[in-house]
């Protein structure tokens, strides 16, 4: 069977937003298709044949431990819906033909009860992240590398103002970091 050229690998990015952690795929020449709203809705997609990986980050909105406004009530039903397309699309496109790898992240909090125990739980600092976000990555791929040297975290003004604003949209504080984004790719080219 010939050697596939990376032109030729298709990455599907769900709920991708930014592309931030399919970047390093799209970067080295992997045909990355991003499937996000308001463009594309996992839910009605049909993925082609022959899918090399898929990333998948489904909104933690409904899951997250810190979710406690009385104003717009924890709705599971709601939740699982993106993260039963996102699945659907993993269970096709393994029917179809064999998936290098698949991954679907998620920040720790109550998906565990829904999927069970998460194949790996990081912390996004052991990957130069500066701050201690935890999150979880369930599916079929080779473990990211920690860094060698860990970043020191602090409560620094970057942190406050940035991850732990409650003014800053979901969307900015749910970017993938560039570090794990990058130690991702390494593992599971």
């Amino acid at each position: 069977m010939p050697r596939l050229r990376n032109k030729d690998k298709i990455i599907l990015d769900l709920c991708g937003g930014t592309g931030a952690w399919s970047k390093p795929y799209k970067d080295a020449g992997y045909d990355v298709r991003l499937i996000t709203l308001p463009e594309h809705d996992v839910v009605y997609y049909l993925p082609p044949a022959n899918v090399y990986g898929i990333l998948a980050a489904p909104p933690c909105t409904m899951f997250s431990f810190a979710r406690t406004t009385a104003k717009t009530p924890r709705d599971f039903f709601q939740g699982m819906d993106t993260v039963r397309a996102c699945l659907d699309i993993v269970w096709a496109c393994r029917a179809l033909a064999k998936l290098k790898f698949w991954a679907l992240e998620n920040p720790r909090g109550y998906l565990w009860q829904f999927l069970g125990r998460p194949a790996e739980v990081l912390r996004y600092s052991d990957y130069g992240y500066p701050a201690h976000k935890i999150t979880c990555l369930w599916g079929y791929f080779n473990p990211p590398k920690k860094h060698k040297r860990k970043r020191k975290v602090t409560h620094d003004k970057w942190r406050m103002s940035t991850f732990l604003d409650k003014n800053r949209s979901a969307d900015v504080r749910s970017i993938t970091p560039a570090g794990f984004a990058q130690a991702f790719f390494r593992a599971n080219k």
